[in-house]
């Protein structure tokens, strides 16, 4: 069977109904060689703003890496499986250290996960600033 494409913008509602259960998920970032980094992250997904989101310390290697990518963002991807059921984000990231872009960062991954993020002060967000989505339900 053939991954399915979705909209990243109007995903439909299997997708989406999959990305809003608790899942643990990866990013994979590229590293200033080229070669993929993947870690195990906590990603929220808010198709309305085209976004994916992911808080990480200011000195995680993930964060690095998106910012020797520099102003352009570097292409990455965040993935979730559960069985055969799997779902791919991919786009644009960014590292943003805004008060309000990292609370609602914050708030957002109390919501998909049931309770809030450690107390972390050098804290950001991750927004990926999405162009394709696929998976399989």
């Amino acid at each position: 069977m053939a991954a399915h494409p979705q909209d990243p913008g109007a995903p439909d509602a299997s997708y989406l109904s999959f990305w809003r259960e608790r899942h643990l998920c990866t990013l994979t970032t590229p590293r200033p060689d080229g070669s993929p980094h993947v870690v195990p992250v906590g990603v929220t997904y808010d198709p309305e703003s085209r976004l994916a989101r992911v808080i990480a310390d200011r000195a995680s290697t993930k964060v690095r890496n998106i910012l020797a990518a520099g102003p352009a963002g570097a292409r990455v991807a965040v993935c979730q499986v559960a069985g055969r059921r799997w779902a791919t984000l991919e786009g644009r990231a960014f590292a943003r250290t805004g008060p309000e872009q990292v609370a609602e960062a914050e708030r957002r991954y109390e919501e998909r996960y049931g309770h809030p993020p450690r107390p972390n002060p050098t804290r950001v967000a991750i927004e990926i600033q999405l162009t394709r989505a696929m998976g399989r339900g």
